[in-house]
């Protein structure tokens, strides 16, 4: 019968159990070599099947490893993508008994120095990385982790993608698609509100809007692109400024959920109806995405998935020297979710 919790279970049960040496099962729960997929593969059933935990601060004190997985954002402000990258963090350390550490670079006193950095990478003994933007394009960032002897794994790098594994979707694309589809629906003044230029999915995103325009045959006027922060307010400052163009535009595409809810706000504050006024679409697929009102069309972004793979990937690459030599790139889909906010433009 298989137990209901870890308690009382021991490595020597799965040995027992699975027939093999304490040995196999240490090597097959560390990720070493040694024990054959048959093997494996029966001695990881029967640690789920009973429930079994090993115990991380046991492991730790052998000292080859801290069993430690650190996740480092500049800033913790981007509420939904923050929590979803430690979601998916987090499952996947749970599931390989791990334990997740979040850290934030930058302070309020301004981004932590390159000593500060150092001695959090020394002190915190990390196991491994995953770096989000726009971190992940740090070159000193990268230095420091690199100098520190950490495997990492990054988040939609947006330059010099050859220089370790990541995880990423294809943002050019998915806002091309999603420009087309409010072309297609009849828009020909379509605004778009841009993230930080220092961040690759912002880039990326814009680049798949002018893309689209581009196909249609619009040079896109630069009063048309207004530059915010991923954050709600500009989103409301950008809607501002989009508003009193003499035309205004048709429908407003938001780099990210949070600034396109801005600019429902800003909406509403002038009277304006959505979507039978002014169309109004984002980016992530977030919580407040499904909650607003009107419910907002935008492009599901997998957040907590391409964390989920990028530690799987970390966790895998343990003890393979050829770790770091080898590319190793993970792609995942984007999908379109139509709601209300979206509509043919009216007379």
């Amino acid at each position: 019968m298989a137990k209901n919790n870890n308690k009382g279970v021991t490595i020597i049960d799965i040995a027992r159990e699975a027939g093999v040496s304490i040995a196999t099962v240490s090597r097959v729960l560390n990720r070493g070599e040694g024990a054959g997929p048959e093997v494996r593969a029966r001695v990881l059933e029967i640690v789920e099947r009973l429930g079994y935990r090993p115990n991380v601060s046991a492991r730790a004190l052998s000292g080859r490893r801290s069993y430690l997985i650190g996740v480092m954002f500049l800033r913790m402000g981007a509420y939904h993508y923050v929590g979803e990258v430690q979601l998916g963090a987090m499952n996947a350390c749970r599931r390989a008994g791990y334990h997740l550490v979040v850290e934030q670079v930058e302070t309020p006193e301004g981004v932590t120095t390159p000593e500060a950095l150092g001695m959090i990478l020394r002190d915190a003994a990390f196991d491994g990385l995953v770096l989000t933007p726009p971190l992940c394009d740090d070159p000193q960032l990268l230095s420091a982790v690199e100098d520190a002897g950490i495997p990492y794994i990054r988040l939609a790098p947006n330059s010099d993608v050859e220089r370790s594994p990541y995880v990423w979707i294809d943002d050019q694309e998915a806002a091309r698609e999603q420009t087309l589809g409010l072309w297609e629906m009849g828009h020909r003044r379509i605004a778009f509100i841009g993230g930080p230029s220092d961040h690759r999915a912002a880039v990326q995103r814009r680049e798949g809007y002018l893309a689209a325009m581009r196909d249609c045959g619009v040079t896109v006027p630069d009063e048309w692109i207004v530059l915010g922060d991923f954050f709600g307010m500009s989103g409301f400052s950008a809607a501002e400024a989009l508003l009193a163009l003499d035309p205004p535009p048709t429908a407003i595409f938001a780099g990210n959920d949070e600034m396109a809810i801005g600019v429902l706000a800003a909406l509403t504050k002038h009277g304006i109806g959505v979507p039978e006024r002014m169309s109004v679409v984002g980016f992530d697929n977030s919580m407040a995405a499904q909650t607003s009102w009107p419910p907002l069309t935008t492009v599901h972004q997998p957040i907590a998935e391409m964390a989920e793979a990028a530690v799987d990937m970390l966790i895998a690459g343990f003890g393979d020297k050829r770790f770091r030599a080898r590319i190793l790139e993970r792609k995942l889909d984007y999908r379109l979710v139509s709601r209300q906010s979206a509509a043919p433009p009216g007379d």
